[in-house]
């Protein structure tokens, strides 16, 4: 165990999602400074560290910042994520990065007709999806297989983690010898909260052309696009 607190700080370095900070005080392994800092413009300047337990050392993966302008996260320590083996929540595993108090997802069956094309060719054509709303991006329309043109898919080595819905596997698009990478995703074994998209297809929407009962929906912006 490196540490384990009932007060941690949620804190949006980023617009995306937050980042643990975490009290010096309830670490249970020892930090030792490297003689490393991690300046930043907002937080202030860092001192790395070292985090040493069990005889184990994740070199660099603790940083603290001593003189930062807000005071509050003067005695909080920033772990690397992905130096640590785990982290839980509770007792679930939490994956990627924290998760967003103020992000929910949603999944709703629809009997809305879904088709996508991609570079005039029609790709998807699908009257059974699964829409998911997740705060902050736009509607994803998730879609059985066999209503999807598989035969112009090509299996990518992409493997990208939510905390939300888990890991996702990806497909290149092959239409009139162009190669779109990665723009098609499954999740075959979502996490409990989402199982109702297992195995199910969805596009990037902001990558494809995509009308709704028939009508055209603008592509969305977003930092996929």
């Amino acid at each position: 165990m490196v540490v384990d607190t009932l007060k941690p700080l949620l804190v949006w370095e980023i617009p995306y999602y937050p980042t643990y900070y975490l009290p010096r005080d309830d670490f249970e392994a020892e930090l030792v400074e490297t003689g490393k800092t991690d300046p930043s413009p907002k937080l202030g300047t860092g001192i790395v560290f070292d985090v040493r337990v069990g005889g184990s050392v994740a070199a660099g993966a603790a940083c603290i910042y001593e003189d930062s302008p807000h005071v509050e996260l003067r005695r909080h320590v920033r772990l690397r994520w992905d130096a640590m083996d785990e982290w839980l929540e509770e007792d679930e595993p939490v994956y990627t990065h924290a998760r967003d108090p103020h992000t929910r997802v949603d999944i709703l069956a629809s009997s809305r007709r879904v088709q996508i094309s991609v570079d005039g060719v029609e790709v998807a054509d699908s009257g059974q999806p699964r829409i998911l709303f997740e705060t902050g991006l736009p509607p994803r329309y998730y879609l059985p297989m066999s209503q999807v043109r598989m035969d112009l898919l090509r299996p990518s080595n992409t493997v990208t983690h939510c905390p939300y819905k888990g890991d996702a596997t990806y497909w290149s698009l092959e239409v009139g010898g162009r190669i779109h990478e990665d723009l098609v995703w499954t999740y075959r074994t979502p996490l409990p909260e989402c199982i109702k998209i297992a195995g199910l297809v969805c596009f990037y929407n902001e990558k494809v052309d995509l009308r709704l009962d028939g009508t055209v929906v603008d592509r969305p912006r977003t930092h996929f696009s």
